[in-house]
């Protein structure tokens, strides 16, 4: 029904919009998956960390502003490319850079603010 539609997506927007939300919601959907072999497991694999970068690559409604979104999301996104646990992390790692692809698609200015730039920034000091 739509009220439990609308409501799921108040209740996860929340949880996005918190200190370590983004990474919490990945970890949740992600749960039970990366254990299967073979070419079937793997396509399960990619399609939930499509659906997810979606999911995070979208504002919510309740956001005052798309620029608000990006300015509390995107260092969150940032943060699931320094996953240490060596099995999770290259779900992460491929939630992270297909969010991180599909946000410059859609709104490149504030993809460059704030994901590209502070990315890239320890290579430009590097280069300096």
């Amino acid at each position: 029904p739509a009220w439990l539609r609308r409501l799921c997506g108040h209740l996860l927007s929340e949880r996005l919009l918190r200190p370590g939300g983004v990474q919490a919601v990945v970890r949740g959907i992600l749960e039970g998956t990366g254990g299967g072999a073979g070419a079937e497991a793997a396509a399960l694999d990619w399609r939930k960390c499509d659906a997810i970068a979606k999911i995070l690559a979208s504002c919510p409604q309740q956001c005052l502003s798309l620029e608000d979104y990006y300015r509390q999301v995107c260092p969150q996104i940032l943060d699931l490319l320094h996953i240490q646990d060596k099995v999770a992390a290259r779900q992460f790692q491929r939630v992270a850079t297909t969010t991180l692809l599909t946000m410059a698609r859609e709104h490149p200015q504030l993809a460059e603010r704030h994901l590209l730039q502070p990315l890239l920034s320890p290579l430009l000091r590097c280069s300096e």
